[in-house]
């Protein structure tokens, strides 16, 4: 659809004859902006004294663009506003600058921070002197005190191990004995020299013997061999518990009451004493073969209450009392 637009005779427009209608009139030039670089030439123009053309473009289809500022002018202000000012440092700055950075190179100095390459702790181990070491002649008596810790050794096992088979040995002769002690006291039979005087006394402390002694005890034993030797009978004694070893009823108290009275006693047994041990017991010297060892005739080895021989070392007794003159 077509509009038809009048026009009123104020609106008209002349027309020239020469250009065709609706053509608008080309500018013969216009003025374009400086660029950078030709900023930046007026700038160097301005501080050396000369001037810098204008650049001109010729443009045919805009309009001629408005007149600007002479280009000295533009360049002055231009290079006033892009100029970078580099700010001042603070002498404080430069102080601190100049000491942090030689203690920066300082640590990588230090042993926890320095760095070498290609070595090592064995490296240098290998390659260091070789220390000597003088011990002087008088360390060599010097002893070790080992109070404080203990080892056991093989030999001290094996000492270990013959002393239990021993108190294994000692535990089955002492129970064979007082099988046997028993077999004969039940049946009323005596050991050839067994020649005590009252084998069928209470046993266990509930009467005392004509001596002053508990019947079948190993005191009263050899209280009898004392009297035998001396030349007495069941009913004529010579020693009893008053003369032989007043207030001293026990085993274990007979080698006071010898040292007491003044009596001989010693470490060589002789036939007749009496062999005293330490866990309260006594008996009476047999014999002495003369090979190191010593046989005895003793009541109540074990708690058997009969009568009882054996040989022992010499050196098992702890002490042989002399019988009493």
């Amino acid at each position: 659809m077509c509009r038809t637009t009048r026009i009123r005779p104020s609106q008209r427009i002349a027309v020239s004859n020469s250009e065709p209608v609706g053509t608008a009139p080309v500018p013969a030039a216009a003025t374009e902006l400086p660029s950078r670089r030709a900023l930046r030439a007026a700038r160097d123009a301005n501080t050396a004294g000369t001037a810098v053309p204008t650049v001109v473009r010729a443009h045919s289809r805009h309009a001629a663009a408005p007149p600007v500022n002479p280009p000295a002018a533009h360049a002055n202000q231009t290079a006033r506003t892009i100029t970078t000012q580099v700010p001042r440092r603070s002498p404080l700055t430069v102080v601190v600058a100049f000491l942090a950075i030689p203690g920066l190179l300082l640590t990588l100095a230090l042993p926890a921070y320095a760095y070498a390459p290609g070595s090592s702790g064995t490296q240098d181990l290998a390659l260091g002197e070789v220390q000597g070491l003088a011990i002087p002649a008088a360390s060599v008596s010097i002893s070790l005190n080992r109070d404080g810790y203990t080892a056991t050794t093989a030999e001290d096992i094996a000492a270990q191990t013959e002393a239990d088979r021993q108190a294994a040995d000692r535990e089955r002769s002492a129970e064979a004995a007082r099988a046997s002690s028993a077999q004969y006291a039940s049946s009323g039979i005596r050991v050839e020299n067994d020649d005590y005087p009252w084998p069928d006394g209470a046993a266990d402390g509930a009467t005392l013997s004509p001596q002053g002694y508990y019947f079948r005890e190993c005191v009263d034993f050899v209280a009898w061999r004392l009297n035998r030797d001396a030349g007495a009978s069941a009913t004529d004694l010579r020693w009893t518990w008053q003369n032989l070893t007043p207030g001293a009823g026990s085993a274990r108290s007979w080698s006071s009451a010898w040292s007491s009275q003044g009596r001989v006693t010693s470490d060589t047994p002789v036939v007749g004493a009496v062999a005293w041990f330490t866990y309260n017991h006594v008996a009476y010297v047999q014999s002495v073969p003369g090979d190191g060892t010593v046989v005895l005739e003793e009541y109540n080895w074990m708690g058997s209450h009969a009568y009882h021989t054996r040989v022992v070392p010499i050196g098992d007794v702890a002490l042989y009392l002399y019988p009493p003159s």
